[in-house]
């Protein structure tokens, strides 16, 4: 059976500037048919455990496109464990949309020869033939290089198109970015939308699609999210009501407008709907590519699927919490109770009474959970501000020390001495703010639960390059919540000499 390519004989290699134009050190790279490859990246998520998944909130609230584009809450998580000891896990996402090089690669009865202008992205292909793609790559890969496949628990990764929740948390910056960033219409572009993206007019694309990996990535290292060629979803397009999305499935959703979408609409909330089929046939466009994603299969063997059973039957009873936090077992009381009854209707209305609780009990840890990191970050903060003003004080100090605490005082002492007590009192403000941070969060969390959280907390903020300086405060922050913990005593002083010493 042919898998409709050649073998890679007599094949040119590609050189990398026909797949990857703009490296970078922390890039997947896989191959090809025909002595080709592509690039992809990690798409980073900050959780590790078998049912664990990072809450996020994706579309964007409008009065216009609402029915299309709602904000709405959504979940993700990782295919692949990440570094150990694992805090994290990730999936890939192709570094650039599939240029016209890769598609022949895979789709050609003979290899092409690599060319600069076979680097644009391939457009006026069918969802049909997108999959075509994906699965005679997957099938490539598993003859030929099978070692490069990443693995979870043993099985084998796959390549298929992203879903919506894959794709938009990618183009938004996933935790690369602040929470502010990554509700904004678009990712972090600081030197303007021309250096990052093609978009309708003179001044960008003048109405032409553009070779791939020109201009500059999001802060996740993926190029051209929005622009260029439109990208095919894994999924069939759904409205949208005010929570939730509609229950028809339609045609094929496509994502981040292509080359003549006007700068102004240009954003990562932006979709749309596209037939699977025509009156010619298969539905194409020539403003729509695509992109592929590799992740993993779910449940991968007994072990994993034993894990996540028990992790199921835990969630939304408490059994995971501390005692102060479980509310006296009223789901194992539900449980019980149904057990005991006879009654099939009642046995029925009982249990789905206890799935119901179970259900609220896990959206309000879910939501906790995010509180509490929010309060380490707020914290770590709150220490970089002790040490600032903490260590300007000390240079206040010196100074009127030596200017107006001699035989000979400085005309200026007055004036010093009222900055001086200024500081003083701006510290010593920030002091009682950071203690009380400490308290409420101790009185409202406990160490069980603010301790689970800080690594992921220190996972997100080593992944967002505008958060990594705060790593060194979050973990001073954590030893004198800790200690306050334990001793139960308010002690500013240290704590401002324990920020005051972290060592950037």
């Amino acid at each position: 059976m042919t898998l409709g390519y050649a073998l890679s004989a007599g094949a040119v290699p590609w050189e990398e500037k026909q797949f990857n134009p703009m490296p970078d050190k922390d890039d997947v790279i896989l191959p090809m048919p025909c002595e080709g490859s592509m690039a992809f990246r990690k798409v980073f998520i900050p959780l590790a455990g078998p049912l664990d998944d990072y809450p996020i909130k994706i579309g964007e609230d409008s009065a216009e496109y609402g029915y299309v584009e709602q904000t709405r809450p959504a979940f993700i998580a990782g295919s692949f464990a990440g570094d150990k000891p694992e805090k994290s896990r990730y999936y890939l996402l192709a570094k650039y949309e599939m240029s016209q090089l890769q598609y022949r690669a895979l789709m050609d009865e003979s290899c092409p020869t690599p060319g600069t202008k076979l680097r644009l992205p391939q457009v006026s292909v069918s969802w049909i033939e997108a999959m075509q793609a994906s699965d005679k790559y997957n099938l490539w890969l598993r003859k030929n290089a099978a070692d490069k496949l990443l693995k979870e628990d043993g099985a084998q990764g796959f390549l298929r198109l992203p879903t919506e929740v894959e794709w938009e948390f990618a183009a938004r910056g996933g935790i690369a970015v602040s929470a502010a960033e990554f509700r904004d219409s678009a990712y972090p572009m600081p030197e303007g939308l021309n250096a990052y993206e093609w978009f309708g007019g003179a001044q960008s694309s003048n109405g032409q699609l553009q070779l791939s990996g020109l201009l500059k990535p999001n802060p996740l290292g993926l190029h051209d999210m929005l622009g260029n060629a439109d990208e095919m979803m894994f999924e069939p397009f759904r409205l949208n009501k005010l929570d939730r999305q509609h229950g028809q499935a339609g045609g094929f959703v496509v994502r981040g407008g292509n080359y003549i979408t006007a700068a102004d609409q240009l954003r990562t909330s932006l979709r749309q709907e596209d037939p699977y089929y025509n009156a010619e046939g298969q539905s194409k466009s020539k403003y729509t590519g695509l992109r592929l994603a590799m992740v993993s299969q779910t449940l991968t063997s007994r072990e994993r699927v034993k894990t996540i059973e028990t992790s199921w039957k835990k969630l939304g009873t408490g059994s995971q919490e501390p005692d102060q936090v479980k509310g006296e077992g009223a789901v194992q009381a539900l449980n019980s109770l149904a057990s005991g009854v006879e009654d099939k209707a009642l046995k029925e209305k009982l249990q789905a009474l206890e799935g119901q609780l179970r259900a609220a009990n896990q959206l309000q840890e879910e939501n906790r959970d995010q509180a509490i990191r929010a309060s380490l970050n707020l914290g770590a903060f709150l220490c970089t501000k002790m040490l600032d003003d903490g260590q300007y004080l000390d240079f206040m100090q010196k100074n009127y020390a030596l200017n107006c605490e001699g035989s000979e005082k400085d005309a200026t002492c007055d004036m010093r001495k009222a900055k001086l007590e200024e500081q003083q009192s701006r510290v010593h403000k920030l002091g009682l703010y950071y203690a009380s941070s400490l308290v409420e969060s101790a009185s409202l969390y406990g160490q069980t639960l603010l301790e689970k959280q800080v690594p992921v907390m220190d996972e997100i903020m080593g992944r967002n390059k505008q958060l990594q300086a705060l790593k060194p405060y979050l973990k001073t922050h954590w030893a004198n919540q800790k200690t306050f913990l334990q001793k139960q005593k308010i002690d500013a002083d240290a704590w401002l000499s324990s920020c005051k010493s972290v060592k950037q």
